[in-house]
């Protein structure tokens, strides 16, 4: 028999289903609970997942045009392989910088207008990049300073999409949403490489700048007029219970959460599962020329991802069906971490050994497919935990997985320069995974910790 929800409620209580039929709350009242939790009815949600998934493919469009048209720009302005570096290498800084930003204003103004404004200013930013580049002599500084800004400006997106979710969505559906963005993600990054390489030789590297920017630009656009524009986030209402039990920024709060063991797991897990994510994602292409020079590097560089992109939709909506039949979520959010750090683990540490191109590629598909099971877990935990604050939390937890990221990284190259050997880097992987894992299984949770903390911090 399942287990009871931690709260005691299952979330099949729940109104505003996705894809099932109607479901009313204990006391048989839809619009009640709409309004009491300014929860999206389902017609609006189906909309709004589909215009957050084609935003967050443009996204990854719009990050994943500077890498690839790199080496072209590096023809074209003379760029070194250091001076490249330090063009790429301009997003991620200032992608840290902004996540707990976006995340708490998102948490006090709704996640909604965050990212339709920062899409907007992301999209100018990449449209104009092309011009950019040819003022004045100083191209190098320029594009290094283009790309710190886009950073800044995508920083804010998922910790808004985080707090969007815990703000919009029932705890029966969160799962699902969260995965649906993954995988579009990766369909993203597929299309960017796709369509980015038919583009470049025909059209030069302008053009891909040019086309990702105008894009974006015109999704925000759309999403302006016909979701946002004359409306209200929340009603008075709801406002003045916002305003009555959401937290601010201050330190003692900060310090009194993360006094809570399942919601420092929660972040160290996520900065276990970033890093490793990160790590694959930017020594896999080395290894298979390395290993395998012959093969085709369009299987390699696109089979994983799309793999990936069923995988995600069918966690999410695995960890959500198994909710709403009313099993614990924080027995559900454990599983899905294994399955995402620790099965991925075993299939990495496969490619160790001597092994053939099928193989390895079988191996790695198996490992980033599983591993996007995440976003029915961790990645979804904090808004089971701090609803109220979740896009300033999980703005922190991706602050701090991009920053294990770049030291992970660059550590994993180091250890392949001087040991000459790939096995070392999976071991470093899956111990930074089992790490992680054991600490979400050990000390993981799915309460409420947010509200206890508000009033032990009201009494006092």
């Amino acid at each position: 028999m399942a287990d009871k929800h931690s709260s005691g409620n299952k979330s099949k209580d729940f109104s505003c289903s996705l894809s099932g039929p109607n479901i009313y709350t204990p006391n048989g009242s839809i619009k009640e609970e709409l309004e009491d939790q300014n929860l999206w009815p389902r017609s609006l949600a189906r909309k709004w997942i589909g215009m957050l998934f084609m935003g967050t493919c443009l996204l990854y469009c719009a990050r994943m045009t500077m890498p690839i048209c790199a080496v072209s720009m590096a023809a074209t302005f003379n760029w070194s392989k250091i001076d490249s570096g330090l063009v790429l290498g301009g997003f991620f800084w200032g992608y840290c910088f902004t996540q707990i930003l976006g995340g708490h204003v998102s948490d006090k103004v709704g996640g909604e207008r965050v990212l339709v404004i920062s899409a907007a200013s992301w999209a100018v930013i990449t449209a104009s990049t092309p011009l950019l580049s040819y003022l004045g002599s100083h191209t190098l500084a320029v594009m290094t300073v283009a790309r710190f800004l886009m950073g800044l400006l995508q920083g804010v997106f998922f910790p808004s999409l985080a707090s969007l979710c815990s703000q919009r969505v029932v705890e029966g559906e969160r799962g699902f949403l969260m995965s649906t963005m993954h995988s579009a993600s990766n369909l993203g990054t597929l299309l960017a490489g796709g369509m980015g390489s038919l583009m470049l030789d025909r059209y030069g590297w302008e053009s891909m700048f040019y086309s990702t920017g105008f894009l974006a630009g015109l999704w925000a656009l759309i999403v302006w007029q016909c979701f946002l524009k004359g409306s209200s986030d929340v009603t008075p209402k709801q406002m003045k219970t916002r305003k009555d039990s959401q937290w601010g920024l201050s330190r003692t709060r900060w310090l009194s959460l993360f006094k809570k063991p399942p919601v420092w797991a929660m972040v160290i897990t996520h900065m276990c599962m970033c890093s490793t994510s990160y790590t694959i994602l930017s020594w896999l292409p080395t290894y298979f020329k390395e290993s395998f020079p012959h093969a085709s590097g369009g299987v390699y560089n696109i089979i994983p991802w799309l793999i990936a992109i069923p995988s995600a939709l069918g966690g999410g909506y695995v960890s959500d069906f198994l909710i709403n039949q009313g099993y614990n979520v924080a027995s559900v959010r454990k599983i899905m971490q294994f399955f995402a750090m620790g099965l991925s683990s075993m299939f990495i540490m496969a490619l160790s050994g001597s092994i053939s191109f099928h193989s390895a590629v079988i191996f790695i598909s198996a490992a980033v497919g599983v591993s996007s099971f995440t976003s029915g877990g961790v990645s979804v935990n904090v808004q089971d935990l701090t609803p109220s604050c979740a896009g300033a939390l999980y703005g922190f937890m991706n602050m701090m997985g991009a920053l294990m990221g770049l030291v992970l990284v660059s550590v994993s190259g180091y250890l392949i320069e001087v040991t000459m050997s790939w096995a070392t880097v999976f071991s470093l992987i899956t111990l930074v995974n089992v790490t992680g894992l054991g600490i979400f299984i050990i000390f993981g949770d799915a309460r409420r910790v947010d509200l206890e903390i508000y009033s032990q911090d009201s009494v006092l």
